[in-house]
């Protein structure tokens, strides 16, 4: 599909991966509505890419607010209504401590992004895309999804929920043309970490010591390249890792 003129709603969109996101579809001559908590740095981002040709609206939505997401897309004006394409991004991680040992206030934060979050944004939106016959979900997963490791089973069952919301969710809209996917990453380096570990920045930056991570714009680019498929070509979804990392805990570290 041509993203030329085609509306992309991206959640998360201040920084990291969403923001990525936002240059990428930029680039593609996608109009951008850009969803995110930190009003201030979305304004900067907006602010940027309208400097160099893009049209955008940027929305300060914390997804984690249903009466709130659903106001502002119902409250969408006529011209940004209609989207084409969403990019459910907004998501974090926090603490790495044994379940025991956890924080319920964290796991309430992770439930209430990761899954409830992505719930509400897709239950808005989703009705206009199936009244008209087309449109694309694309949920930003986690190989978290797909394997579970030592102080990880909270994050790791929110992830295992966006890839069972989004398989449930392509068979709910088997034949009205609206199409699913998921993105999949294992190590991006971004303010993942430094959000997980509640600002130590220390170690954060140690979960990518002596190996090459990702980036926010190599998952962009795959984001991009899933949105951009012929309307018949669904891709229900891509694992993607460095080349350092064969599983969740298989990292391969020089020196």
């Amino acid at each position: 599909m041509k993203l030329q003129g085609r509306t992309v709603l991206i959640t998360g969109a201040s920084a990291g991966i969403g923001a990525a996101c936002a240059r990428a579809f930029a680039a593609e001559g996608a109009r951008l509505l850009l969803a995110a908590r930190r009003a201030e740095r979305l304004q900067e981002l907006a602010d940027k890419l309208r400097g160099s040709g893009s049209d955008v609206l940027a929305l300060e939505m914390d997804v984690r607010d249903g009466a709130a997401v659903a106001a502002a897309v119902a409250g969408l004006p006529a011209e940004w209504s209609a989207v084409d394409v969403l990019v459910n991004n907004a998501g974090l991680g926090r603490g790495m401590d044994k379940l025991w040992q956890g924080d319920p206030a964290d796991w309430d934060e992770m439930v209430d992004t990761n899954v409830k979050g992505l719930l509400y944004v897709t239950r808005a939106v989703l009705p206009a895309m199936v009244e008209r016959g087309h449109g694309h979900v694309i949920n930003l997963g986690s190989v978290a999804g797909h394997e579970v490791y030592p102080g990880g089973a909270v994050y790791c069952a929110t992830k295992h929920a966006v890839g069972a919301i989004s398989r449930g969710l392509r068979m709910d809209v088997l034949g009205t043309g609206v199409r699913v996917s998921t993105v999949d990453p294992g190590m991006v380096e971004t303010e993942f970490s430094v959000v997980r570990f509640h600002g130590d920045r220390d170690r954060a930056d140690n979960v990518y010591r002596n190996m090459t991570p990702l980036t926010a714009s190599d998952i962009a680019e795959t984001v991009v390249w899933v949105a951009t498929r012929p309307a018949h070509v669904n891709i229900d979804e891509i694992i993607i890792k460095p080349t350092d990392q064969a599983s969740a805990t298989m990292v391969h570290r020089k020196g």
